[in-house]
């Protein structure tokens, strides 16, 4: 469970802690993630289509 403790009354700067906790957890990318099913061939091609741009990203900078 991810808490944040609210000084001087400030929320909104415990709010924005509290959501950098949260994507660092890795909690919102799991739940898309999980949204639905994906077969693993496709997953796989997928996965193999995200290497290959990347790799383009490195090399072309």
């Amino acid at each position: 469970m991810t808490k944040v403790v609210v000084q001087n009354g400030d929320i909104n700067t415990a709010l924005r802690k509290f959501k950098v906790k949260v994507a660092r957890s890795g909690v919102p990318s799991e739940v898309k993630k999980r949204k639905f099913h994906i077969k693993p061939g496709v997953e796989r091609r997928i996965k193999k289509e995200e290497g290959i741009k990347n790799s383009h990203k490195r090399n072309h900078n």
